[in-house]
């Protein structure tokens, strides 16, 4: 299979510590992609797709913010090269959106009554026993 296609610019130092990872998600995100869709619905097609986006963006955020493992050259180099959503990760870094599980849940154009998704509210607002699905990503409750 090709590489993912890069900059000509070589990747900065320590990006061989991370490339494995970022190879074994890249490779299952090709598998989701070709994943047959019979028998789901439309949407349900497109969530696996949404989760291994929030994965690696959230192993980049992680690394950078979190554990402090990787530079900060390296970081801006795979927010550069589109490796990792760098305005989902922006959302991560102000307070009530860390969980978030992606962008499209907080667009208010994307739904019937102008609002934010369902995955957004808190669990403690929502009846009990009843089992909350964003139509959108997949999401089981990103609030908290």
């Amino acid at each position: 299979m090709p590489k993912v296609k890069r900059s000509r610019k070589p990747p900065p130092e320590g990006w061989e510590l991370i490339e494995p990872t970022l190879d074994e998600l890249d490779a299952k995100m090709r598998e989701a992609e070709t994943d047959p869709h019979e028998g789901k619905r439309k949407v349900e097609a497109l969530w696996p797709i949404f989760r291994l986006h929030h994965q690696r963006s959230r192993y980049i955020y992680d690394l950078f913010y979190r554990r402090k493992a990787i530079s900060r050259e390296l970081y801006d180099y795979c927010l550069k090269e589109n490796i990792a959503d760098k305005n989902l990760i922006a959302k991560w870094k102000k307070q009530g959106y860390e969980n978030l599980c992606c962008l499209r849940c907080i667009q208010a154009r994307d739904t019937n009554f102008g609002t934010n998704c369902i995955c957004r509210v808190p669990k403690s607002k929502l009846e009990a026993g009843k089992i909350v699905e964003c139509i959108h990503c997949g999401c089981r409750g990103c609030s908290g």
